[in-house]
Order: C-alpha cells, then structure tokens, then sequence
C-alpha cells in the first residue's frame, strides 16, 4: 500500500488490489476517511497511519456502495460510516451483498479476514449537500452512472476532490449492474467544473491527479461514453487504458448500454 500527502489535511493510501484508493482528511482535531483499501494488512495498518500524521479519524464516508470501499469499519470500528441516501437505499435493497462480493473475493484469492465485515451504525447522507467537519465542511455531489449510486466530495480548503469510481487512470468507465450510460456523462458534466478549480483529484482506482491530468481523463472518458452509445462495440477505448481486462469491461459496456 502506498501512502501519499496531497496537502497538510489530506492524505491518500492506494491499495494493492485493484488500485483502490481511500483519503484521509482532517480538519482542526476531526479527521474523515473516504472510502478503504481492501487487504486485512492494509486495513490493519491505516490506524497508525492515521496517527503518525495526527488525523483522528471520528467517521468514514464511502462514495459508493460497491464492497470494495465498504471496508473502513475493520481499521476504524466504533466510527459510523456515512454515504449517499442513494447508496443507503441500494444497500436495503440488497440485503447482504456487499458481504456475499467481499467472501467471494476472499475465497477466489484465499484472503483470511479477522471477522465478516459489518457496516456498524450507518448515516444517510442528503446530496447535494454538505457535511461538516472541524470547522470546515466538504460538500457532497450526486455521481451517479457507474452504479445506481454515489457521490463526490470536494475538499474546498485543499482544492481536492474525491471523486469515487470515475476519471480513473487504469480503468475506463464502467457501467455497473444499475449504472447508465446517460447519468455517467451526466456525472462528469458535474464533476467538469470541481475538475476545473482541483489542485489534486482521486478516483476511485488509480493514483491521485492533478487537476490538469485529471481533466484530460474527463474528456476522454466522456469521449468514450459517447461513442460506445452512438457506435456500441466499434467504440475505441482510450489510449492508455486498452488492455485485456479493459476490452473485458468494453465488452459488458456494450452489453449494458
């Protein structure tokens, strides 16, 4: 797992596994981490991470409700987790998904974890909105497309946004069971402008941005989605992100557009 500091109040840890990504941030005495890595090690080590760089950790947000950034309650588990009211009600539509996604990946990868994951005490989140921190807020905005669910969230004393599963440098949009072509390109016209002003951006998978970098990936994947909804399959990937798995993606895009 890497760890990187984006300012004094931000710090990303990128997992080794899928290169999923979790942000610290911290405010006076209050510190959020967003979204998780994913091994048992690296679960277990974000507490002194956290401490070594004097951010304590009092709550978790997740982006989305996909299981991979569900799993902050293993390194931090008397805080309550927040999320989107969208990613609340997906989860009480799907009763036990996510932990049934998190044993097959454990089983498939013969990964031991210390217990079964519980999401402990869980805070619907109204977005758009703003959910204070300190004496800062970060606001909150709808990204929804690549599920049926989600959020950004924009740091605005550190010019950083964490954007959950979108502008990723090493995966191309991914539309999901419930995500859609049409709120995918609806997501990144929101997120076009908090691009914009971003001194650093994360995405859910991939190493942090700056904005620069991040806003070529945001044309590209909106020239993407546009031609795999006018042309399907004879769409062309982007230019760094055709790999075998890419094409694997590519071709369930096609299959769900």
């Amino acid at each position: 797992m890497r760890a990187v500091g984006l300012s004094p109040d931000v710090v990303v840890v990128t997992s080794r596994v899928f290169q999923t990504t979790a942000t610290l941030v911290r405010s006076e005495t209050e510190a959020f981490l967003i979204d998780s890595p994913v091994l048992p090690d690296e679960l277990e080590i974000l507490p002194a991470i956290a401490e070594q760089a004097q951010f304590s950790v009092v709550g978790l947000l997740a982006t989305h409700a996909d299981w991979d950034h569900l799993l902050g309650a293993y390194a931090f588990p008397e805080a309550a987790l927040g999320l989107p009211e969208s990613s609340a009600q997906r989860l009480r539509d799907e009763p036990g998904a996510a932990q049934r996604e998190l044993r097959d990946f454990d089983d498939a990868h013969y990964v031991d974890r210390p217990r079964p994951l519980g999401l402990g005490e869980l805070q619907a989140l109204p977005v758009p909105g703003r959910l204070g921190i300190g004496e800062q807020e970060v606001e909150l905005h709808p990204a929804e497309g690549h599920t049926r669910d989600g959020m950004a969230v924009w740091i605005p004393w550190a010019h950083v946004l964490v954007c959950g599963d979108y502008l990723s440098p090493v995966e191309i949009p991914m539309l999901s069971p419930g995500g859609s072509l049409d709120a995918y390109l609806a997501t990144l016209d929101r997120l076009e402008r908090l691009v914009a002003e971003a001194a650093a951006v994360v995405p859910g998978h991939g190493e942090p941005l700056d904005g620069t970098r991040a806003l070529a990936i945001l044309r590209e994947d909106r020239a993407y989605l546009t031609a795999l909804r006018d042309r399907g399959a004879d769409a062309p990937l982007p230019l760094a992100r055709r790999s075998k798995e890419q094409r694997r993606i590519h071709a369930a895009n096609t299959a769900a557009r």
